[in-house]
């Protein structure tokens, strides 16, 4: 049972299957949180900084990709950098503190990487992206938010694992969707909205193992399966009773009375 990157886990799965093991992967992702127009914008700024930024970013059910409709793509935008700029990184044991430090001095490199490339781009880094230099040692950085981003572009495609997100400006329900699925991976996946209609195509639709309305797509309980589609997940689930299958060889014997 591996949990880790996307090559590496092919790999594994090369040798288990070889030498007829059982294998469970949970590898990448780059996860959608979708905004409609018609969502509790309070709600969606709140949960969207939980989703990409808490634990630094650095979760695989983070969403780094936040795709929202044109009509509260604005409000959206400048709701998340008045919340932004409250949050406060620091100490991760220390009280108060939102956000801790990156994992390490690579991971800090790779996040300010990225940011470079999505100014290259062309998306505008709309808060954050600063390293920052605190009392507590650590490899601090403040959260990162590029607006104006395509889908097409790097930081929307690569897992940058870091508390950096994009948004997505999209037209309709329809189109975020189909820019949902437009990924490699599929672990998880949210939506803000108060429309019935629209949250029960999407939990139908969106090609995730894990389906978020109106809550962070990061954190989930620990009795229900775990895991992804395409190119995140390979083998039974993790947790509940998928585990417990996962780690139990079957046998049928037969007696005769």
């Amino acid at each position: 049972s591996f949990t880790g990157s996307v090559g590496v886990g092919r790999n594994i799965a090369i040798q288990c299957v070889t030498n007829h093991k059982k294998v469970q992967l949970e590898m990448g992702g780059k996860n959608p949180q979708v905004v409609l127009d018609d969502a509790d914008l309070a709600q969606a700024v709140e949960l969207s900084v939980q989703s990409a930024f808490y634990s630094t970013g650095q979760r695989c059910t983070a969403s780094s990709r936040l795709i929202v409709t044109e009509g509260i793509y604005p409000k959206f935008i400048e709701a998340m950098k008045a919340r932004m700029a409250k949050i406060k990184v620091g100490d991760a044991l220390a009280q108060g503190t939102d956000v801790g430090p990156v994992s390490s001095k690579s991971q800090l490199n790779q996040d300010m990487e990225y940011i470079a490339i999505g100014k290259g781009e062309g998306a505008t880094l709309a808060a954050g992206g600063e390293l920052l230099k605190l009392e507590t040692d650590g490899y601090y950085m403040s959260p990162a938010l590029f607006s104006e981003s395509a889908a097409a572009m790097r930081i929307n495609k690569e897992e940058i694992f870091g508390p950096v997100a994009s948004v997505i400006r999209v037209k309709n329900y329809e189109e975020a969707l189909a820019t949902a699925n437009d990924t490699e991976f599929g672990l998880s996946a949210g939506i803000a909205t108060t429309s019935l209609k629209y949250a029960t195509h999407f939990k139908r639709h969106s090609q995730a193992g894990m389906v978020m309305v109106n809550l962070p797509t990061a954190g989930v309980d620990y009795h229900v399966p775990f895991g992804g589609r395409k190119g995140s997940s390979y083998g039974p689930r993790e947790q509940g009773k998928y585990a417990q299958e996962f780690f139990t060889t079957v046998k049928t014997a037969y007696t005769l009375a």
